[in-house]
């Protein structure tokens, strides 16, 4: 049975933790990293008394979500989903169930299609239970540990439709995703840290079916390669199911990242099964008209907006590089030295690779000495190899560009100079030259790799390909 018989149908549940100082319901601090179990309360530990108070700032948080993936921002209620697992001291999680916040929304990938989003609802995050010995699962441990620290922080989950038909579609999806949550300033947006976390529901047909197949649903997925990796892995298993007659089963299941496979974990809940009942301790939740204008103004410019402004300043064959400065948080820079007078493309170049390869140092760079090392290499008065050489230094030290060029003796190198050195590179290498004139464009840059070793990397790469044309073409 090849891949080719069977289609993947996959939805995304995308956790995303907002950037509140406090938690949802109560006073208690929301930080990463801090000594466990040090931020509790009566109200965290569902202690008899203890009444909730939800976190204003967190619904502002959800609401500019909601507004960002286009969603109808709408009156809500919490409820009581009740579990009964150990990260949980209340023994259920205060959650939104079938009157959520956000609903209706779309988010579009950068390379067209659009992905429904059923529902952007608010809820608290869970503790954090950590399983020690026996591979990190809890029917081998030998015991665990629960820092509850993580309980009540406001979370969004972010509920796609089943519009997600590969690997690579699911990571473009979470990747844009979380640019616009970042761009949003409702959350960090840190997999690595459990800020964003992914659960994948996948499930696998016959092409062409409108029918739903049995779908598995993956949990806690902290990275775009574990994510891929996962939903690879999940539906082949599904198709070698399938192609041998054998049902699949409704189940969650678990990703083991170093045996590249999933694993299963437990039947697939029913909302049933988690007995819903409105949350009795707190009222339901109207935004005013005025508030949701006041997110929806506030709201700056999203990464389809930037790359779009940007991509009108350079060609389309830059796309990649032009959403890898938009994905850094270095359009801004951008778009300022081309309103300088700065080469867009070169600008685009050089923030995608130097400055993303030193991106603390990149977001501190002078604005001004950025643009004015751009117009220097780009009329000629530094090469490439030597502006990059001032630019590492700026990034390092600041500066002005002009005088670590000067100090560093970087000067233009004359036409007369320039042109003898070509001369010689062509009349040292015959039969390379025969193959430039019988045009095998490889051969470019061995000639400027000959040329900038014997300038000593002061060549200019362009002015040496423009010689070499020509002296080709007389």
């Amino acid at each position: 049975m090849t891949n080719s018989t069977w289609e993947m149908v996959i939805g995304l549940e995308v956790h995303c933790e907002l950037r509140t100082a406090t938690t949802l319901f109560c006073g208690c601090r929301n930080a990463f990293g801090d000594e466990p179990n040090s931020h509790l309360c009566p109200d965290c530990l569902g202690l008899p008394g203890s009444l909730p108070v939800l976190n204003r700032q967190a619904v502002d948080y959800a609401m500019r979500i909601g507004t960002a993936l286009a969603c109808e921002v709408k009156p809500s209620i919490f409820h009581r989903k009740n579990y009964f697992y150990p990260d949980m001291p209340k023994d259920y999680q205060t959650s939104q169930y079938d009157e959520p916040i956000n609903v209706d929304g779309h988010l579009q990938l950068p390379e067209g299609t659009r992905i429904g989003i059923e529902r952007a609802h608010m809820e608290e995050d869970t503790g954090k239970t950590t399983h020690v010995g026996g591979g990190g699962r809890i029917h081998d441990a030998e015991y665990s540990l629960v820092d509850y620290n993580r309980a009540g922080v406001p979370l969004v989950e972010i509920v796609s439709r089943p519009d997600i038909r590969s690997a690579e579609q699911a990571r473009q999806y979470v990747s844009e995703l979380r640019s616009i949550l970042v761009a949003t300033g409702a959350s960090d947006g840190k997999m690595e840290e459990g800020s964003l976390r992914v659960d994948a529901n996948v499930s696998v047909r016959t092409p062409g079916s409108t029918e739903l197949g049995t779908r598995c649903e993956i949990k806690n997925l902290n990275s775009l390669r574990s994510l891929g990796r996962a939903i690879e892995y999940e539906a082949r298993r599904q198709w070698d199911l399938l192609g041998r007659g054998e049902s699949v089963y409704q189940e969650t299941r678990h990703w083991n990242e170093a045996e590249g496979r999933t694993l299963s974990g437990r039947s697939k809940e029913e909302a049933y099964d988690y007995r819903y009942f409105p949350e009795p301790d707190l009222v339901p939740l109207a935004p005013s008209a005025e508030w949701q204008a006041a997110v929806r103004d506030a709201l700056p410019p999203l990464p389809a907006e930037r790359r779009a402004r940007l991509m009108e300043v350079v060609d389309a064959d830059a796309a990649g590089a032009v959403a890898t400065v938009v994905e850094l948080d270095l359009d801004t820079l951008v778009l300022g030295a081309v309103a300088g007078g700065a080469d867009a493309r070169l600008a685009v170049n050089r923030a995608a690779n130097e400055l993303a390869s030193a991106l603390d140092s990149a977001r501190r760079l002078d604005p001004a000495g950025f643009t004015k090392l751009l117009l220097l290499e780009g009329g000629g008065k530094l090469t490439a190899t030597q502006s990059k050489q001032v630019l590492a230094e700026l990034l390092a030290d600041g500066g002005d560009p002009e005088a670590i060029a000067a100090r560093r003796g970087f000067e233009a190198m004359g036409s007369d100079t320039l042109a003898a050195a070509v001369d010689e590179a062509i009349a040292a290498n015959p039969a390379e030259w025969e193959r430039f004139q019988a045009g095998d464009a490889k051969v470019v840059g061995f000639f400027v790799g000959q040329v900038m070793r014997a300038t000593g990397g002061k060549a200019n790469g362009k002015d040496v390909t423009a010689l070499l044309q020509q002296r080709a073409n007389p």
